[in-house]
């Protein structure tokens, strides 16, 4: 039987930390694939350069400012938080083994948590808005003929819903310094613990607590850089979604060279996305989508 100190009890927190760590580093994550992570400093951040694509033109006589429409694209970091409760009881009994798996899987599920934020705000796209005021994937993006967002604009669609049916697949160009979307950290995850001898809740409950939090939230950036389907996953309609995304301007008509470099999918539709990007023939010839595009299948999504 062993006696509960304030030594036994850092020395717990020591190792649970230990596996906590251990869950942490040993997860395996894909949001990084397709976000790009931006250090919050505040409690919300504003990108208000959302829609500006820089771009050079030949220097005649004086700089030319061109002043571009700003945007008030906001994202509000969200706390976060998971927490074990130890019986005293099992400390006491040498029970101590059987929590840190528990706490290994705390640091894992603290790791996958932008995965399941990032690839469910994908899923949502269709009813979440970006910086534009549309919702994220829309047929109606504002594309306007001068930089600064004057004039009429020509509504542009990266979004292709055949009449709502089907599963959705993305296509999306993460070549870019920002990806087509933003993982916001404002805190990183952390283990915390409240396991003084005389304190009320132990006193109460018997129970010592161990928890993890952190602040963080996630958020589009350029619409310009992705494009969603519920069409039949095929070559035609890849095809068509690829040369969709070529085609696409900003504001001011300059072309901005969007080259799609990954397809995300679910896991329903992994088999056939494999074979579709990975078979070296089809039907008739050589398959031309073959190592073109890196195939993401996402767990969360």
């Amino acid at each position: 039987m062993a006696i509960v100190t304030p030594a036994l009890l850092q020395a717990l927190f020591v190792n649970w930390k230990g596996d906590f760590q251990n869950g942490l580093s040993g997860a395996e994550f894909q949001w990084n694939k397709i976000a790009t992570e931006i250090q919050s400093t505040t409690k919300s951040n504003t990108y208000g350069w959302l829609g500006k694509f820089p771009m050079l033109r030949e220097w005649v006589g004086e700089r030319v400012i061109r002043s571009m429409k700003s945007h008030g694209y906001s994202i509000v970091n969200k706390k976060f938080e998971s927490t074990v409760g130890v019986d005293r009881d099992d400390i006491e009994d040498d029970e101590v083994g059987i929590y840190a798996p528990l706490f290994q899987e705390l640091g894992r599920a603290a790791q996958v948590q932008p995965d399941q934020m990032i690839y469910g705000l994908l899923a949502a796209g269709t009813s979440t808005v970006c910086y534009d005021g549309q919702n994220f994937f829309d047929a109606e993006h504002p594309v306007y003929p001068n930089v600064d967002g004057t004039g009429t604009a020509e509504l542009v669609s990266n979004w292709d819903d055949n009449a709502g049916s089907g599963t959705a697949w993305y296509l999306l160009d993460t070549s870019r310094a920002i990806k087509p979307l933003i993982l916001q950290t404002r805190r990183k995850p952390n283990m915390v613990a409240m396991t003084k001898l005389d304190d009320e809740k132990v006193f109460m409950t018997d129970e010592f607590r161990f928890g993890v939090d952190c602040r963080r939230n996630v958020g589009f950036s350029f619409w310009q850089l992705a494009y969603g389907s519920r069409k039949e996953l095929n070559a035609d309609n890849l095809w068509a979604a690829i040369q969709a995304m070529r085609a696409f301007k900003a504001d001011g008509g300059e072309q901005l060279g969007i080259k799609p470099t990954v397809l995300v999918v679910p896991t329903g539709l992994e088999k056939l996305a494999t074979r579709l990007l990975e078979r070296e023939l089809d039907a008739n010839s050589s398959n031309e989508l073959n190592g073109r595009l890196q195939l993401i299948v996402a767990d969360y999504l």
